[in-house]
């Protein structure tokens, strides 16, 4: 493959990489604002819920006290006359009938608050449509339920409306009761239509007889007051205001106890220990369980301020949610109750971390595969390499025997040379060498061809390694000579026997004396030992050569590698033998060390299982 090639795919692998990097990327920063933005409509609601409860609460506390103030003063008037103490009577039972009232409120409020927290889309319906359409089997199928938008000026958003109707009117049924009931629905996503509904009944706001006996014991005390007031001259503020304005005396103190209680300090309002609970109970509700810090301020005075100096760090750069309190109040609300959270993007990172995982391994999946595919690139470029050297030696040790052979066989071809038996002889022995080298060539790669394709014919029979490696040593001995060399032979194996291919292994002994002779800069000393260890017999071939780079060591098993000599040209070979060799040894169970230092020499070590039975 051409480097143009291959930096045109790598061009557009970094592209398509940076491509899905930019996507996941945007993905994950969507994600990441629309949970803030959840987390930011959770803590308003949340605020608004605690305000709430702390203008009831003091409503409440209030009221009682009030309530008992004004039980003491019955009392006591009672004492100075005794027509108040019917009047007296019909207060108390008042007051407890609107408690009573206001307790069922409560209930139902408290239902109604956690109905509407569970479901997000649920719709009112009337008692006479439940009884009409649902509670009739019959009428069922007239059920209509969908969902309606309606355009927010200004803005590109929409309100949704969950709208319950009839597709057909049918005679109505009165209502049987003063429950309230809510339709609630889901609707599949995709399409608008809705999966499921059912009917939820909360208890009544009120209690009709109640109303209908407060009413008239209210009737009973305006009488009672009246015939007072005929008999006297008014006796507090609030009866002669209202005397004079025309109103109910009620409506007149009600009025002047909002004007008492919006006066009152706000710091004396306010349990600060309660809102706190308060906020950490409706946080804790949506599932925020986050620390977080809180201000009570009136107009623009600090009155509170959580003290942890931990998350007091910068909170200008914070976000503040905030909600005014007692919004009740004759006038402008003073109080302002603020909360903001020093962790809220380790939250959120928290909330998306479902994410963030998956993104993560597929991100180094994609960058492995992408790192993989370059190596294999760049092998497989350095392979193509190593081949075409391969050919470009193999067309070299190829063409020495053709022309060798060329030249004797037209030499024969001379009618001179042709009368001389001893010269007709020695080109015939010429042209026969050169024939084996040729075949032993071609044999060579065949065997390598044979192993790659795993076609390669391998016999396992009984072989004695000691006396394998006396005739290959034997047959090696006129090249060690021939290069001056010296070997030095400790066969000391006392058990040499293991399964094996003969031939094969022979080659495998032959290619590592061969290499050894070959890489030897001076005439050779080669060493060649045998020895057992643990079931095993290692065989080793040690030369004093020019050594190995830890580098090379790595690579001298691949196929077509050959170790550079620089300027030394008298190392012949295909890079094949090696390649072969480890693939031999690892077909009988065994292994190939190789240890080696540059310019001290090297010895290989082939390591192989002995024959289990014994010889005989």
């Amino acid at each position: 493959m051409k480097k143009k090639s291959i930096s045109l795919i790598i061009w557009l692998m970094s592209i398509a990489l940076l491509g899905v990097m930019g996507m996941q990327y945007y993905f994950i920063r969507e994600t990441y604002h629309q949970e803030s933005q959840l987390f930011d409509e959770k803590v308003n609601t949340s605020l608004a819920k605690v305000a709430s409860e702390i203008e009831k609460s003091e409503v409440l506390d209030f009221a009682k006290v009030q309530s008992k103030v004004n039980r003491d003063k019955y009392i006591e008037e009672q004492r100075k006359q005794q027509q108040l103490s019917e009047q007296l009577k019909i207060q108390q039972e008042i007051d407890r009938l609107r408690i009573t009232q206001q307790k069922i409120y409560e209930k139902f409020k408290e239902a109604d608050e956690a109905l509407k927290a569970s479901y997000p889309n649920i719709t009112p319906i009337s008692n006479w449509f439940y009884e009409t359409y649902y509670n009739n089997p019959q009428n069922r199928r007239f059920i209509q339920i969908r969902l309606e938008q309606e355009p927010i000026v200004g803005t590109s958003l929409a309100n949704t409306y969950v709208i319950v109707a009839a597709s057909k009117e049918v005679d109505p049924v009165p209502a049987k009761d003063d429950s309230v009931r809510y339709v609630i629905s889901e609707f599949d996503v995709l399409t608008g239509y809705v999966n499921w509904y059912r009917i939820a009944t909360l208890p009544p706001k009120e209690d009709p007889r109640l109303n209908k006996r407060i009413a008239e014991l209210v009737t009973s005390l305006d009488r009672i007051r009246a015939d007072l007031l005929a008999e006297s001259n008014p006796v507090t503020l609030f009866d002669t205001v209202a005397i004079l304005s025309g109103k109910k005396a009620n409506l007149v103190e009600d009025l002047a106890l909002s004007v008492q209680l919006a006066n009152r300090p706000l710091n004396k309002r306010i349990n600060t220990k309660r809102v706190h609970k308060l906020i950490q109970k409706e946080l804790s509700s949506r599932e925020i369980h986050a620390p977080f810090n809180m201000e009570i301020r009136d107009h623009f005075k600090l009155i509170y301020q959580t003290s942890d100096p931990k998350t007091l760090i910068e909170p200008q750069k914070l976000t503040r949610y905030t909600t005014e309190l007692f919004k009740g109040d004759i006038g402008e609300s003073r109080g302002r109750l603020s909360i903001y959270f020093p962790n809220k993007k380790n939250i959120i990172a928290k909330n998306i971390s479902y994410l963030l995982l998956p993104t993560l391994a597929l991100f180094a999946l994609l960058v492995g595969c992408f790192a993989y595919t370059l190596s294999i690139i760049f092998r497989q470029k350095k392979i193509s390499e190593m081949k075409t050297d391969f050919i470009n030696n193999m067309t070299h040790e190829f063409k020495t025997p053709v022309a060798t052979i060329m030249i004797a066989s037209e030499s024969l071809r001379d009618p001179e040379i042709a009368a001389d038996n001893k010269r007709v002889n020695r080109l015939a022995n010429i042209i026969y060498d050169e024939n084996v080298r040729l075949g032993n060539h071609i044999e060579r790669v065949l065997n390598i061809a044979r192993l790659e394709k795993e076609d390669l014919k391998i016999e396992k029979t009984d072989v004695y390694l000691n006396s394998l490696m006396d005739s290959v040593l034997d047959s090696m001995y006129l090249q060690i000579n021939k290069a001056n060399g010296k070997l030095i032979k400790e066969l000391n194996a006392k058990e040499d026997l293991v399964i094996g291919d003969e031939l094969h292994l022979s080659n495998v002994m032959f290619n590592l004396v061969d290499n050894a002779i070959k890489y030897s800069l001076t005439p050779p000393e080669i060493t060649v030992r045998s020895y057992n260890t643990n079931d095993k017999i290692i065989l080793s071939v040690s030369d004093k050569g020019m050594g190995m780079t830890k580098e090379q060591q790595e690579k001298i098993f691949d196929q077509f590698y050959r170790i550079p000599t620089g300027n030394v040209h008298n190392v012949k070979g295909f890079g094949l033998g090696l390649s072969y060799v480890n693939d031999i040894i690892k077909r009988f169970d065994g292994k190939i060390i190789v240890k080696s230092e540059k310019d001290k020499g090297t010895t290989f070590e082939v390591i192989l299982p002995l024959k289990k039975a014994n010889k005989n």
